[in-house]
């Protein structure tokens, strides 16, 4: 039997590579360069369309543990972007463009995975994986949302990316926040009261995309379109993305009011991303309202931000523990279709959705993760939260259990919690090799 895997993003290059490495027959179907979505511009598997960052690489993040815990599982995409890294402090950040053809020949190179170029408009086999991301091909979508009673929806969007020599960097300088990784990891754009202020006003009135079906305040809250930061009043873009905190300019020895981050976008350091710049406003608006911050007067920009509609089903409703669809036997639905925000977690989850199916195909029920994993705590995430307000989910200390009595401060906390982490997807990977059935790991139930 060969199993389909739709989608050849994070998730679905993650579950077919589990699948492939052992031993099972995959066609990935990837529907680019045939059909193409709103937000993707080029034929690579795994494009990244939003921030080239993956989040923290420490232990001391959600996101760097949830990392830890993926390497334990043998992640191909971490594999990857620890070839085609670039300085980002203690956060993991790619050059996307060599990631992501570093993916596709990876992939290519399996014996395992044959790569599939066309549009899916249903499951193409008994046992079928939908990694198709939030903007499923209209076809495929329509099947799905027949079987699941619709989509929810909210909207994503991207940072611009500017040309680094088009900087001015007589008055933008070079530090990393707390002096964290190396200094040229970011650029940085200082600006003054009065800057800030007639940027933060020019934000307000600049004209938006219209997009079809809009709803107004349908966002995720933790990627907001930067107009709409500044939209909830004069000071949150000073204390969110332009919070200068951290980022003392050597020249002055000062804070400046605020600041906007640039960073590194490629290896050869010739483009810079807009830090938590994610926005919908109109491209002329964009280069005529970022330009007013100093630095960015002259900036060239090698690509405006963009935004879009994301889909995903209401999981508590719809899939079951191993992110099989709910009264459609042998069809999966994996990665931000879930109900995951985010490359890493939606790389996870492909993981997961990888190791549940090959259990399937061994006569092996689903094993869960352990609550104490970053990984485990997603997944009973969608099993259990509220369905009537369902939101796609971050990783994030707060989902995993309390650590034991008596530990003290914040950061000791973390620690405990990310120890218990790392020595439960250990136990959870041993399980797994040994093909164990019938063993309980606490999902957090």
């Amino acid at each position: 039997m060969r199993v389909a895997v739709v989608g050849g993003g994070f998730a679905g290059v993650e579950a077919a590579m589990v699948l492939a490495r052992a031993g099972v027959g995959v066609d990935l179907w990837e529907m680019r360069p045939a059909v193409r979505s709103p937000a993707h511009t080029g034929d690579d598997l795994c494009e990244i369309v939003c921030s080239n960052s993956f989040g923290g690489d420490t232990l001391a993040s959600a996101a760097g543990v949830l990392k830890a815990e993926m390497r334990t599982l043998g992640s191909v995409v971490l594999e990857t972007a620890a070839d085609c890294a670039v300085p980002a402090g203690s956060a993991l950040a790619v050059d996307r463009g060599r990631f992501a053809t570093a993916v596709t020949e990876r992939v290519e190179a399996e014996p395992g995975v044959r790569l599939v170029r066309a549009e899916a408009d249903g499951p193409p086999a008994d046992v079928t994986v939908l990694a198709t991301g939030p903007l499923p091909g209209e076809a495929l979508a329509g099947w799905l949302e027949g079987r699941v009673g619709g989509f929810l929806n909210f909207y994503d969007a991207a940072a611009p990316i500017v040309v680094r020599e088009t900087v001015d960097m007589s008055l933008a300088y070079a530090a990393s926040r707390y002096g964290r990784g190396a200094p040229e990891d970011y650029l940085n754009c200082p600006l003054d009261e009065d800057e800030y202020d007639a940027f933060w006003r020019a934000l307000g009135e600049a004209e938006r995309t219209v997009l079809r079906g809009f709803e107004e305040g349908a966002y995720f809250e933790s990627c907001l379109p930067v107009e709409v930061i500044a939209s909830r009043g004069r000071d949150t873009l000073r204390f969110g993305p332009m919070r200068p905190v951290g980022l003392r300019d050597p020249r002055t020895g000062r804070l400046p009011y605020a600041v906007v981050q640039l960073r590194r976008d490629n290896a050869a350091g010739d483009l810079y991303n807009l830090v938590g710049f994610q926005t919908g406003l109109r491209w002329r608006e964009q280069k005529r309202v970022f330009r007013m911050i100093g630095a960015l007067r002259e900036a060239e920009f090698a690509r405006y931000g963009v935004m879009h509609k994301n889909a995903f089903v209401c999981a508590p409703r719809v899939l079951g523990p191993d992110t099989g669809l709910v009264g459609a036997d042998g069809i999966y639905a994996t990665g931000q279709m879930a109900g995951v925000e985010g490359y890493m977690e939606s790389a996870a989850l492909g993981l997961y959705t990888g190791y549940q199916v090959l259990r399937r195909l061994r006569g092996l029920a689903p094993l869960v993760p352990p609550a104490q994993t970053m990984l485990g705590a997603l997944v009973h995430y969608l099993g259990h939260a509220d369905p009537v307000d369902f939101q796609p989910m971050n990783a994030n200390f707060g989902l995993l259990p309390a650590p034991p009595a008596g530990t003290r401060g914040r950061a000791e906390r973390k620690a405990a919690q990310a120890r218990a982490a790392i020595e439960a997807i250990g136990r959870y990977r041993q399980a797994l090799d040994a093909g164990a059935s019938g063993i309980v790991l606490e999902s957090g139930a």
